[in-house]
């Protein structure tokens, strides 16, 4: 094999450059970042996402990382009756439950299958040649760190754009098409110590807002919110912005806000694409993770398609074709789970009473009566294999 060139070292870049090694490619992998420290938050890795990891080698280490196994379901914001109530026979159809874990961990298990010196920090790319594979890059964490640092180049015989949701090298890649959306959520998400009660975990459905709780390892929880309100606020005192939200929620909901160190909660709008890329290459460039098909967070699959994307195109490139029978293999597959999100995205973002009541009504119907509805697409989705 050659010689490939990673874009970002997030999950989807560090599982790229993993699953590239392990096929025989030198890999050299440039992060702007100082570390590859993650954001402190958590992670729900699904089925399809563990089959990928075992691949790469991590599988067993990333279950075992988990405090629980993923049961639960929906609630009403105010009584807290379940909507939608799973076991964990339910959750492990597909051979796993869901995995619940700091995204830290996955991380720091996928950076250590790395070879020595693979990843380049402080190193932002400024350009890729699809037809070349040259990339070029600045050294300095921050622009007028140029003149400490330097600039660069270096050339692949494939280069992996796993840079992010604003990537850059997909806008370079596809100048014309639609720039991310505005999905009409703002979310926040909060680590919080001392509240993770093993065996416990839910999301509950309120008027326009969502809150999520999940039970990690070492007493900690993790929490989110969203909330359907105009893009770029912010500032002031979160969680107090957290309880005005959701303090009449049920338990333990206020209290879990309340617990949260104001330094664990980060706020971020939410962005998607919401039309399919062309292609997911160009020339000698892959284009992966949240660079290729950003989703929102609805269905918990926005780590776990970067990593099956990493798993298959490692196993194509360098063949005859391989780059376009990567676009062949993810391109419909990713389309369809941004589309799936986002429509489960415009239901929660829902804020009219009655709408509110007819949905909550219509959700917990089907669950009692008629379940293969409501787990129909995900059924479909956790039964993806890796290729062989």
């Amino acid at each position: 094999m050659g010689h490939a060139v990673v874009i970002g070292a997030g999950i989807g870049g560090l599982a790229a450059a993993v699953a590239l090694q392990q096929r025989g490619w030198e890999v050299t992998s440039l992060e702007r970042a100082p570390s590859i420290e993650p954001v402190g938050s958590g992670l729900s890795v699904f089925a399809n996402a563990i089959k990928a990891l075992d691949v790469l080698g991590v599988g067993d280490q990333v279950r075992a990382l988990s405090a629980i196994r993923g049961v639960g379901g929906i609630r009403r914001a105010a009584s807290g009756r379940w909507l939608v109530h799973m076991n964990e026979e339910t959750a492990a159809r597909h051979g796993d439950p869901v995995v619940l874990l700091r995204r830290a961990d996955l991380v720091e298990a996928l950076a250590a299958r790395l070879k020595p010196g693979t990843i380049r920090l402080n190193t932002t790319v400024t350009g890729a040649d699809p037809d070349t594979g040259r990339v070029t890059f600045r050294t300095g964490q921050e622009e007028q760190d140029v003149r400490l640092g330097g600039t660069g180049e270096v050339t692949g015989d494939l280069v992996v754009a796993a840079d992010g949701i604003h990537s850059p090298t997909r806008a370079a890649l596809f100048p014309s098409h639609p720039e991310p959306r505005y999905a009409g959520i703002t979310a926040w998400r909060m680590l919080v110590p001392g509240h993770g009660v093993p065996g416990q975990t839910f999301e509950t459905w309120g008027d326009g807002k969502v809150f999520g709780y999940v039970a990690l390892a070492d007493g900690l929880a993790y929490c989110y919110g969203t909330n359907a309100v105009p893009a770029g606020g912010g500032g002031g005192d979160q969680r107090e912005e957290l309880l005005r939200l959701f303090g009449d929620w049920h338990a333990p909901i206020p209290t879990l806000v309340a617990a949260t160190p104001p330094a664990n909660i980060i706020r971020n709008d939410v962005y998607y694409l919401p039309a399919p890329l062309p292609a997911m290459h160009q020339g000698r460039i892959a284009v992966l993770g949240d660079a290729a098909h950003a989703m929102t967070p609805n269905m918990g699959q926005g780590a776990c398609q970067a990593i099956e994307d990493a798993v298959v195109l490692a196993h194509v490139a360098g063949e005859e074709h391989g780059l376009a029978a990567y676009t062949a293999a993810r391109l419909a597959r990713t389309a369809k789970v941004v589309a799936q999100s986002a429509s489960i995205c415009r239901v929660v973002r829902w804020r009219n009473p009655l709408a509110v009541r007819l949905r909550d009504l219509g959700v917990a119907m089907t669950w009692r009566f008629a379940p293969r509805l409501l787990t129909g697409p995900l059924d479909d989705l956790l039964a993806w294999t890796p290729p062989t």
